[in-house]
């Protein structure tokens, strides 16, 4: 009924009356029975009456007109607070927690009308890159079984990867947005550090993460950044900026594409996000991209990120260090579980030891580089290291508009086979983890499938400081010129 449709589609046609929003969360509804058993991208699945009855009379009274996602439901990763449902972090630590209050970001979903269906799995606090390290299951590939859909955000790029919703939200902290996206071949958008609300998201590292959309059409993940976009009173570090109607501007540029206009913008491409430890499979679908690109106009120019090649190790000193602060909260006596014990010491020894490995192997390596001794030699180091980065990407677009490359080194891997090897996993980050560091919008956009293989590639494209339009832009370019 709605296969290969897009989400904004959808939403006319529930506009026009031509279906109800019921129907359309039935259908999805449906797909999750059909296809989550074998997937497991789903830690919790709903059908609010109430919420669609309440929808439906607000299209018939014709109050949401100017929603682009009207009736489409939408799937949350489970670090995203959501009242009255559930919110585990795929945690076992949060395994029962109901939160009294929703994230800013699901407040503006539920006034533009758009269905919550359920919230989807990941790595344990949005620790991981495969979805391997939640507490409850693995997520599978819905191209292959037998890989993992990338992480953090896996659950929510496999429910839209395998067409159970459209639309869902995820969240990125050094790519967890961009590498399950190019895992499962779908548009996953990772905005300006400040652009979207993080009230509301359970703290990871809060200097670096951020809320982002994740789609199956570049339309549809412009139309979803612009509903949830916006300052937030509630969030110290959200932008006062405007956001601008990013699926009309994106359609304008197009249609002077469309018109015979050539586009006037410089590509760079980083030597470093090209070099011999990338795969030849990811590297020929990345070059076919740029060359179709070229092809419409663009110019493409070599530049340099000298200190990318810093930017895990840095990554890994800060990320965990915030860590460790922020999942101090989880004592067993403040909200979550609680295991009793004959005393304090006890009882907060057995409630944390509910953290997973990769969990208490950051809170370990955050403790450490933020302790005594180690603060200067560590954790300022790489605080340095991170303005030297920002200047290297400032540098960088003063001599070019976009920066495009892998978005990972790697096709999606088999579930198990980095488990022992966290450096190889946090390796899976190389190039996402930079624009982390820098606050830097980017986008991750599939450019077909891996030679003899059935496996997506991604390519990413980063933007400067709120220039989300600039990098949708390109990302529709591609998905048009290469269909």
């Amino acid at each position: 009924m709605f296969d290969n449709k897009k989400a904004i589609d959808i939403s006319e046609l529930v506009k026009r009356k031509e279906v109800s929003v019921r129907e359309v969360v039935e259908y999805f509804l449906n797909k999750i029975n059909e296809k989550d058993k074998d997937i497991n991208a789903f830690l919790y699945v709903q059908k609010d009456e109430k919420e669609i009855e309440k929808i439906q009379d607000r299209v018939n009274k014709g109050d949401l007109e100017n929603s682009y996602l009207v009736g489409v439901p939408i799937a949350i990763k489970d670090i995203i607070a959501t009242e009255g449902i559930r919110t585990t972090c795929g945690s076992k630590i949060l395994e029962n927690w109901i939160p009294p209050y929703d994230a800013t970001v699901v407040k503006k979903i539920k006034e533009c009308g758009i269905p919550i269906i359920g919230k989807t799995n990941l790595d344990e606090f949005a620790m991981g890159s495969s979805t391997e390290n939640s507490a409850f299951f693995p997520t599978k590939n819905p191209y292959d079984l037998t890989r993992v859909p990338g992480g953090s955000s896996g659950g929510s790029a496999a429910a839209v990867g395998s067409k159970q919703v459209l639309i869902s939200l995820g969240t990125d902290t050094g790519g967890s947005i961009r590498q399950p996206a190019s895992f499962c071949g779908i548009v996953g958008l990772c905005p300006t550090y400040g652009r979207v609300s993080r009230f509301g998201l359970v703290a990871f590292a809060s200097s670096l993460d951020r809320i982002g959309p994740m789609t199956l059409y570049t339309e549809d993940c412009a139309a979803l950044l612009y509903h949830i976009a916006g300052y937030d009173k509630y969030d110290s570090t959200s932008a006062p900026i405007p956001v601008p109607d990013y699926l009309k501007e994106i359609r304008k540029m197009w249609n002077e594409i469309e018109s015979g206009k050539k586009a006037k913008f410089i590509l760079g491409m980083p030597k470093e996000f090209f070099t011999e430890d990338v795969d030849g499979r990811v590297k020929e679908k990345v070059y076919n991209a740029i060359k179709k690109l070229e092809s419409i106009g663009f110019k493409i120019e070599e530049i340099s990120l000298p200190t990318v090649k810093y930017s895990v190790p840095i990554y890994y000193i800060l990320a965990p260090a915030e860590a460790s602060s922020n999942l101090a909260r989880y004592d067993g006596v403040k909200y979550g579980v609680r295991i009793e014990s004959e005393n304090l010491i006890s009882m907060y020894k057995k409630t944390r030891n509910l953290f997973g490995d990769e969990v208490k192997r950051r809170i370990f390596l955050g403790t450490f580089v933020l302790s005594s001794g180690y603060y200067d030699a560590y954790y300022l180091k790489a605080q340095k290291a991170i303005t030297v980065l920002k200047e290297n990407f400032r540098k960088a677009f003063e001599k070019v508009d976009f920066i495009l490359g892998p978005v990972s080194p790697e096709i999606p891997f088999k579930i198990g086979e980095k488990t022992q090897d966290p450096i190889k996993m946090y390796l899976s980050d190389i190039f996402t983890i930079p624009t982390s560091l820098a606050g830097l919008p980017a986008i991750s956009t599939p450019v077909g499938f891996a030679s003899e293989t059935n496996l997506p590639v991604g390519v990413q494209i980063i933007g400067k400081p709120f220039d989300e339009t600039g990098i949708l832009f390109i990302s529709l370019c591609i998905e048009k010129i290469i269909q």
